[in-house]
């Protein structure tokens, strides 16, 4: 498998992103963004946190520890792209503002067409090989034709077909995570994914980005007091990344065909899937935390 997976990463990546995109666009009406009108202030906050606080975050952490090659450039894809769509479920399960998080979600999404190619290229525009130029316009059409039409294919799907759209999205989502475990299982069988090669260090470096962003989410909420409710939404979006376009964009970028940037590829896909296990652990851990903090505060006000 590793050679067909080595020949057609690029499309074992397309699958995975377009089937969770098409899931993701099932799901959502223009009702879900009645945040932007009804909570201007908290939705402003998330994408002003999402947008700006987050790559500034990363533009820091990249130059205090130095951190160089795939594992930079890893790690300023994942703070370019926009959250994913996991962080509107982990938010309801975390008794968080659903409404809130899934409109931050899907305004990130659009703007990510013009702001990942920014992003990108303000944090590793120094980091990237010196023969290699910043593919602005392929960027912004991968995200155009594989995140943002498939999205409004789905959204189209469910305004058509209400009744049919929820299993269209249950079995779309399973269909990218099958795609994401066959990008695993196609990159393992290549010899794509060792530890050994990328290194502890750089293991670390990846857990310690992943606390970093973690605290930057719940810094913010802090800092301009919101509620509890909001400040879960946001701290969700902060942390869970849309993954699944990371992935997309590093098959585009750095294809594992192409032999020349072949090591620094499999360094960006191992940061990216490090980081979307990571997100999972933390997720879980906020959602225990959240939930028992409600809890508390759901007893002492019947107190």
């Amino acid at each position: 498998m590793g050679a067909f997976y080595v020949e057609h990463e690029y499309w074992f990546a397309v699958f995975q992103l377009v089937t969770a995109m098409l899931g993701m666009g099932a799901t959502l009406t223009a009702r879900d963004f009645r945040d932007v009108v009804r909570e201007p202030g908290a939705v402003t906050l998330g994408m002003v946190v999402q947008l700006v606080l987050v790559p500034l975050a990363t533009f820091g952490f990249l130059r205090l520890l130095g951190v160089q090659g795939g594992v930079a450039v890893g790690i300023a894809l994942i703070a370019s792209i926009p959250g994913g769509t996991t962080s509107n479920i982990f938010t309801y399960f975390a008794r968080g503002n659903s409404a809130l998080s899934i409109s931050i979600t899907g305004l990130t999404t659009l703007a990510c067409l013009v702001t990942t190619p920014l992003i990108l290229a303000a944090l590793i525009s120094d980091k990237l090989p010196a023969d290699f130029t910043m593919p602005s316009g392929q960027i912004v059409n991968e995200i155009a034709y594989t995140l943002l039409l498939p999205l409004a294919l789905g959204m189209s799907y469910l305004h058509i077909y209400p009744r049919q759209a929820v299993t269209v999205s249950k079995w779309c989502i399973r269909a990218s995570l099958l795609g994401i475990a066959l990008i695993v299982a196609g990159s393992l069988s290549a010899g794509r994914l060792n530890i050994e090669v990328f290194g502890m260090d750089n293991v670390l470096l990846v857990v310690y980005f992943t606390l970093a962003l973690t605290a930057t989410g719940w810094l913010a909420t802090r800092l301009f007091s919101l509620s509890r409710p909001d400040s879960t939404a946001i701290e969700f979006e902060v942390i869970v990344r849309n993954v699944n376009l990371g992935v997309l964009l590093k098959a585009s970028l750095f294809p594992a065909s192409m032999v020349a940037t072949a090591q620094l590829g499999d360094a960006v896909l191992l940061t990216l899937l490090l980081y979307g296990g990571l997100q999972m652990i933390i997720a879980a851990v906020l959602i225990m935390f959240h939930r028992k903090s409600t809890k508390r505060a759901g007893s002492g006000l019947a107190l």
